[in-house]
């Protein structure tokens, strides 16, 4: 055994061993930011760690049975041990390790101080998640959405525990059909694991594969295959659910399993037309056809609770088109007073079932709320506003709490809740607009920028520009304010709205004028944005009558409501001028008026 080792030192296979491992080690370090940084597919990475790995021996073996010599390779046997020049090979070896350990150590230090200082440190909770959209295997006309139906009742299953932090779904489904690594989408969406899956349709039949991965290291903690029937869909998603809890270390007690269990949509074709449904919603805001797209969505929501009554969140979304053409109603004078009546009608139907069935408090609170404020019954609106921001973990809120809270003294509370969806939903775009809308209004104009920058970063949002415009001059800097419709908006009728605010700030009243009449003769502003417009700009007759137009109609209060929040100029309005909006702020107990964030220099009451 020692003369065998004494030959192996000879050889230098040692140092060669330790030389390979070394560089070896050095080109992966180099290769992990260089590949990172440049977006390569994952299996770039792991191809150079095969190679790698299987050149080690080939390494081994090479030294064993050649020597470099003067005269070139050459096999060792025919080498003369007299003229062997091994001691000399053995040197060379030495000095490069040396230098690769240095030029390790040299990596390490600048990967430490400069390129981490670099990388913002995301606060992660070891007890979080993010389940991305399973992949669809088979090629059947909804497979795919099937897929995501699935991946979104694993993924309400989870948000059931409240020791986990899971990832909402507009922030997880930001990355479908991306071949981006794991520890990439982790640190964007601030996780400590990631759920990955496929799913394979045939016939009745249904295959599917799921793993639980820890971001850090790409290590799977737990993995499975399921083939069962159609039938059992809803078995295959609680089993993952609770399997995936079970190796995140959060131990489930009856009651918490019977939540999860109790969760989501059990029929795979109500699977299927939720996603569709989904699909259109989203499609449709932000659209000039915003209600007929709306009720393209509510169709495939009516198929869905015909096949499986009792979707929560079906009925929340129903409920949107019904608001929408309430809110229309106020501006457009031809949706007649039957159609307004069968619209609220349903909307009060819609958002009853959704408080209902509702699946958690925050749900539950959440309809009730949205109910409570377009029905005009304020008197406890302040109470569930408090109780939304008491609330913990992901669950829904209100779509009005912004409105309802922060020009009326709730700006910190406001600023609670946006923080709770900036950490499960930091994709999505309301997260971040909420948060620097609160930090408007609680006086923090350069937080609300630095909010508002960040939001920009990760949705690429326009409504989170417009949100950074106001932030801007809330903080004085009106240049920067113009600088982001340069950067940011490429629609006329939203860029004439800004810069007519540009010009209220600046004092000049023939401009904003100016720029007003060309809104008003395109008829794409509402009467939210008139009456913003007329108090900004100082023309105080001219906003109390149209207020006092819109007070009179039966939903008035829904554009009235909207104005504060938009204007950020104290009262826009004399209140005695409304005062059908008056009482349900007397009822509210909401004081009147709000704060002006923004100085105006041309409104003076």
């Amino acid at each position: 055994m020692s003369q065998l080792f004494q030959e192996l030192k000879r050889r230098n296979v040692f140092r060669v061993a330790i030389a390979y491992l070394a560089v070896a080690w050095l080109v992966l370090q180099v290769s992990d930011i260089v590949l990172d940084n440049i977006a390569a597919p994952g299996w770039l990475m792991k191809a150079l760690m095969f190679f790698l790995a299987i050149g080690f021996p080939i390494a081994i073996l090479f030294a064993w049975a050649y020597e470099m010599t003067p005269d070139g390779i050459k096999r060792e046997k025919d080498v003369d041990r007299s003229a062997s020049i091994t001691q000399d090979t053995g040197q060379k070896l030495n000095l490069t390790i040396i230098a690769v350990l240095v030029t390790a150590v040299g990596f390490l230090l600048v990967d430490k101080f400069i390129l981490q200082a670099t990388t913002p440190e995301v606060d992660v909770t070891d007890k979080s998640v993010a389940v991305l959209p399973f992949v669809a295997m088979s090629r059947g006309e909804d497979d795919e959405y099937f897929a995501d139906g699935l991946t979104e009742e694993i993924l309400n299953s989870l948000t059931r525990v409240p020791e986990l932090l899971v990832t909402a779904r507009t922030s997880a489904f930001h990355f479908k059909g991306q071949d981006i690594p794991v520890p990439e989408i982790a640190n964007s969406l601030g996780v400590a694991h990631v759920v990955e899956g496929s799913v394979r349709r045939d016939g009745d039949r249904l295959r599917v594969t799921a793993q639980l991965i820890r971001a850090i290291d790409g290590f799977h903690l737990w993995s499975r295959n399921y083939d069962r029937e159609m039938a059992d869909t809803f078995g295959v998603q609680t089993e993952i659910a609770e399997e995936i809890s079970s190796a995140l270390g959060v131990v489930l007690d009856d009651t918490q399993l019977a939540l999860m269990r109790d969760a989501g949509v059990r029929e795979p074709e109500a699977f299927i037309a939720l996603q569709k449904g989904f699909e259109a919603f989203d499609a449709a805001h932000g659209t000039a056809e915003q209600i007929v797209l709306l009720r393209e969505a509510n169709a495939w929501f009516e198929k869905a609770l015909e096949i499986q009554p009792g979707i929560s969140d079906a009925y929340m979304l129903h409920a949107d088109h019904y608001t929408h053409v309430l809110l229309s109603s106020v501006d457009n004078p031809e949706i007649s007073v039957a159609e307004q009546s069968a619209a609220y009608e349903k909307l009060v139907e819609d958002l009853d079932n959704a408080r209902r069935t509702a699946g958690s408090n925050s749900r539950r609170l959440s309809a009730a709320m949205d109910l409570a404020i377009i029905s005009g019954n304020w008197r406890n609106t302040p109470e569930m506003f408090a109780q939304l921001v008491e609330g913990s973990g992901c669950g829904a809120t209100s779509g009005w709490a912004d409105v309802i809270g922060a020009p009326y003294g709730g700006a910190q509370g406001l600023g609670l809740i946006a923080q709770r969806l900036v950490d499960c939903d930091p994709l999505g775009f309301s997260s971040w607009r909420w948060l620097s809308l609160s930090q408007i209004w609680n006086g923090e104009s350069d937080a609300a920028v630095e909010s508002s920058l960040r939001g920009i970063e990760a949705t690429s949002h326009v409504r989170i520009a417009q949100q950074l415009f106001f932030a801007y001059l809330a903080a004085g800097r009106i240049d920067d304010a113009e600088q982001v419709i340069a950067t940011y908006i490429r629609t006329e009728r939203v860029e004439l709205g800004l810069r007519r605010a540009i010009a209220a700030v600046r004092g000049d009243a023939a401009l904003a004028k100016e720029l007003l009449t060309r809104i008003i003769d395109s008829q794409t502003q509402t009467t939210t944005g008139i009456i913003t417009a007329l108090a900004t700009m100082g023309d105080h007759d001219a906003a109390n009558r149209r207020a006092a137009e819109v007070d009179a109609h039966p939903f008035g209060h829904l554009r009235l409501m909207l104005v504060p929040g938009t204007c950020f100029c104290g009262a826009p309005w004399d209140l005695e001028h409304t005062p059908n909006f008056a009482k349900l702020l007397e009822d509210a107990e909401l004081t009147w008026p709000p704060a002006s964030p923004i100085d105006w220099p041309l409104k003076d009451w």
